[in-house]
């Protein structure tokens, strides 16, 4: 069983054309193949008259009917990845339901965010791994966030209309929702061995995250001794440019003497001067000097050179340590993934709602209740409770007297489970206190109208 590969990603600006060059190919990456660009499929179909993905997005905005002015900074668009690992897609493709995973990525995406709002979807090729971009105008109806905080906390303000269409991406990017997108795209690519990981599990084992934090710490360390071994190598250059330019300065130095002592040696035979015996001492001093110091630039190059080649063993011997580290970090984490592979097909298999029950543990928390009120409603006990309750079908609160709750197998299918309230399946609760509101709202309405006439 492999991972699934969600990232969701704004978009801010007017055309967001960077993202539409990359993903319509108007500009090759490095990492894709040309050879292969020609595999690469658009999966939504675009309205008349438009011809990319930068006029659908525009297009989306211009015809949903949005009253308020739309400020430069606002996001028209959220990017969306969706992909397996590689090794998962390349037998979902050996498989040849590659085209069955693209319909089913399409369908999840009408779902959760419309089909009028989902303005494009490419398949990608030509890179590593299959994988899809998706792009979605957050175009979103409903009362704002922050307006029914403010209801919350008794403030007052002023209401807009309900049903008012308004481009806001935060409200489909909220930690729960994103937590609700990761759970459904899972559900939906289920089929294809595709799973998150299960919260709650108590084993302790190194995560993707973890594991690559340590390769980058890792080699981070060997750059680090790389950098080291450069600086003394630098260092030994410097040095040795010194003392080259040393010897050229003694060695000019010299032939000046020998020049010097030339022409005294004339001077000397002509004139019959005493010094010139003085200076040949001198002369042959300074030669042997420079002898020396001939000597000790070929021992110092000797040196450098040594040290160059045991920097460079040194380097070697790193990187292969690095290497077979790492090797052996990636045949262990492989290891403790298939082991918890095979701990969650061996649960699934004794348990057949075992997967159920994860389900039904995160719709028990978004419900309302918290997590020792989660705890005893998924051993099976009953509980007692006496609060609101959170329908996300209505996105609203409804609030409950002391009522009975216990989880049961679903009446409709028997192989699903099913939250209920005083014996009633709570989705049917939810519906019946959604239509008693209605109705409520509705006579507050319509009774003022009635009470109008004539008077006389």
């Amino acid at each position: 069983m492999g991972y699934i590969s969600i990232q969701i990603n704004k978009a801010k600006g007017s055309a967001d054309t960077g993202a539409s060059d990359h993903i319509e190919r108007k500009t090759t990456p490095k990492n894709a193949d040309p050879t292969r660009t020609h595999l690469n499929r658009e999966l939504v179909q675009f309205p008349d008259g438009v011809a990319d993905r930068t006029e659908a997005i525009s297009h989306r905005i211009r015809t949903a009917g949005i009253k308020r002015k739309i400020t430069p900074d606002q996001v028209r668009a959220i990017r969306i990845v969706l992909s397996g690992t590689h090794k998962d897609m390349a037998r979902v493709q050996d498989e040849g339901r590659l085209s069955e995973w693209c319909d089913d990525n399409l369908q999840w995406l009408h779902r959760t965010f419309g089909r009028e709002n989902t303005v494009s979807a490419v398949l990608h090729m030509d890179e590593h791994t299959p994988h899809i971009h998706a792009t979605v105008v957050p175009i979103v109806t409903g009362e704002r966030r922050k307006a029914r905080k403010k209801q919350t906390e008794g403030k007052r303000t002023y209401r807009k209309k309900a049903d008012a269409v308004r481009l806001c991406a935060d409200d489909l990017l909220t930690r729960e929702r994103l937590a609700a997108y990761h759970d459904s795209y899972a559900a939906a690519m289920s089929k294809y061995g595709l799973q998150p990981g299960i919260r709650g599990s108590e084993a302790r084992h190194t995560t993707t995250a973890q594991y690559y934090r340590d390769l980058k710490r890792q080699t981070g360390e060997l750059e680090a001794n790389m950098r080291q071994l450069q600086d003394e190598q630098q260092q030994a250059e410097r040095q040795l440019d010194e003392v080259r330019k040393e010897i050229k300065s003694e060695k000019l130095e010299a032939a000046k003497t020998e020049a010097k002592a030339a022409l005294v040696a004339k001077v000397g035979s002509l004139l019959g001067s005493g010094k010139l015996k003085e200076l040949e001492a001198d002369n042959r001093t300074l030669q042997g000097e420079v002898a020396a110091r001939d000597e000790s630039i070929e021992l110092l190059q000797q040196q450098m050179e040594r040290q160059q080649e045991e920097h460079s063993r040194q380097l070697m011997e790193l990187q292969s340590k690095h290497r077979r580290e790492m090797a052996d970090k990636e045949t262990a984490h492989q290891k403790e993934v298939s082991f918890l592979k095979s701990i969650i097909q061996k649960a699934k298999k004794w348990f057949p709602l075992f997967q159920e029950l994860v389900y039904m543990e995160e719709f028990c928390l978004k419900v309302g209740f918290n997590e020792r009120q989660t705890a005893t409603l998924i051993s099976g006990k009953p509980l007692f409770y006496e609060g609101e309750l959170y329908s996300e079908e209505h996105r609203r609160k409804f609030m409950t007297e002391r009522a009975g709750f216990q989880v049961v197998k679903d009446p409709a299918d028997k192989s699903k489970l099913a939250l209920a309230i005083n014996g009633q399946v709570i989705g049917e609760w939810f519906k019946e206190q959604f239509d008693r509101l209605f109705s409520s709202i509705r006579k507050t309405v319509i009774s003022p109208r009635k009470n109008k006439g004539i008077g006389l």
